[in-house]
């Protein structure tokens, strides 16, 4: 079914849009060094901290993402939200205070000072390449909305636009003007679900209806896919979340320790609930539109469908605002490790503050350039399924490790450490293309690195 734009439509997108970039470019006027746009320098108060947290955690996979898988497998699709707020949760009580008072600017670079450089290097790469993983999905995402009100636009073109939107979101305010912003788009966000999920609900007959509709033990169980597969999805929210950089960025950019943990507090409650309203309207889709050409269309063209003009118009800005927020974040903390904890590592070219603060924004947009050309290729387009991948694999590498370093300084081996880290996601990838394993293939990268690190604290003590 294509679409034609109307004024109405127009009116309401350009009303979004203007907004949020208009907040993001007044927040980088306040940039004057590389330090400042990557970490903040610890100006962000409670709010702004959960704006960034949910600005790069609350995306593509949070809405579009969950009603496409939603419209396959029902509740099990809340596992993205559902287990970022788990995460959030963990992040708040553990880790603000210990990653705070390491001192470092990153999390690899807390790995780096415990185990060497060597060390360090082989996780930045590693969890760069899961990070990339995951931005691939909100552009995937991105071309989702953009399809579904330019049909006739080539998908080249769909994901060269998001890739520059996703550079203008970022590029000037850095992890402060993600912050200001994710503020912003949580507002809307949170309009565009309650209208989203409420008019489903509406249009439905209530949850009743749709529970006689739809087969309960599938699309009412939130293990629909299997307690393995759905509970590892979870694992690797919270994984995944607590070895990221672009989740730790927004706590050591937080003004105090209680103001980094306010602001994940606040994460953990609102972001679980947003997942609900693209679980509604994967539903209603599934039993109204049963013959959908692509799942992933099934937000942006409920939205289409069932709302007026205007506010529709809105909401699709906003979904596209959310997808480019979140592969905005993503591409901020690949550029932020590449930059702090390899380039650094081997040139000193770019240490002063203007040359650093040029250097990461070139970052940012040679990671959206690669990003494009990836995503042109037929890599498939179910967004969980790279979401999760993203966040198992970044979990496998960094979790134990890091957890070392942070609570066990000085009891492991540094030698044991680096096989760790290299087996980790190899475990992971193996046994994930394999198959074999009756559960997510995430719970034997784990438990390898455990094991490894382990056998290095033993020849330690």
């Amino acid at each position: 079914m294509q679409y034609t734009l109307t004024l109405s439509h127009a009116i309401g997108a350009m009303l979004a849009l203007a907004l949020i970039f208009g907040v993001s470019i007044f927040s980088g006027r306040r940039i004057r060094s590389g330090a400042e746009f990557d970490s903040g320098s610890g100006r962000a108060g409670s709010a702004v901290v959960a704006g960034a947290i949910m600005g790069t955690l609350v995306g593509g996979s949070s809405t579009v993402g969950t009603a496409q898988l939603a419209y396959h497998y029902g509740l099990s699709a809340w596992w993205f939200t559902l287990g970022g707020g788990i995460a959030c949760a963990v992040l708040a009580l553990l880790y603000v205070v210990p990653l705070r008072r390491s001192g470092c600017t990153t999390i690899v670079g807390i790995i780096a000072r415990e185990y060497g450089k060597p060390v360090g290097i082989a996780a930045s790469l590693l969890s760069s390449v899961g990070a990339f993983i995951s931005f691939l999905s909100q552009l995937i995402a991105a071309s989702a909305v953009i399809a579904i009100v330019f049909p006739g636009l080539p998908a080249i073109w769909a994901i060269a636009a998001s890739a520059v939107l996703m550079a203008a979101y970022v590029i000037f305010g850095g992890v402060l003007g993600t912050g200001m912003t994710g503020i912003v788009k949580l507002v809307l966000l949170y309009v565009t679900v309650i209208a989203g999920g409420g008019m489903a609900l509406v249009l439905s007959g209530g949850i009743g209806s749709l529970w006689n509709a739809l087969d309960h033990a599938t699309y009412f169980n939130l293990f629909a896919r299997g307690i393995g597969t759905d509970a590892g999805a979870g694992l690797s929210l919270l994984l995944g979340v607590l070895t990221t950089q672009s989740y730790a960025q927004p706590i050591l950019a937080g003004s105090s320790d209680c103001a980094a943990r306010r602001g994940a507090l606040l994460s953990a409650v609102l972001t679980p609930p947003i997942g609900i309203g693209g679980i509604l309207i994967g539903l209603y889709m599934r039993a109204n539109v049963p013959e959908l050409a692509s799942a992933k269309l099934a937000f942006p063209q409920f939205i289409l469908d069932h709302l007026p003009a205007l506010p529709a118009g809105l909401i699709l800005a906003t979904l596209l605002i959310t997808v480019i927020g979140t592969g905005a974040g993503l591409s901020l903390g690949i550029s932020t490790v590449i930059n702090r904890d390899i380039i650094q590592n081997l040139t000193k070219r770019f240490t002063a503050p203007r040359a650093n603060l040029r250097f990461s924004r070139f970052l940012i947009l040679l990671v959206l350039a690669l990003a494009c050309g990836v995503c042109a290729c037929p890599i498939g387009d179910m967004m969980l399924e790279f979401s999760f991948m993203s966040m198992g694999l970044r979990g496998a590498v960094l979790m134990v490790p890091l957890a070392a370093a942070l609570w066990l300084p000085g009891r492991l081996d540094s030698r044991w450490v680096m096989a760790a880290v290299i087996a980790s996601p190899a475990v992971v990838l193996v046994f994930g293309l394999w198959g074999i394993l009756p559960f997510d293939p995430l719970f034997a990268g784990v438990g390898a690195s455990a094991l490894l690190c382990t056998l290095g604290l033993r020849r330690k003590a």
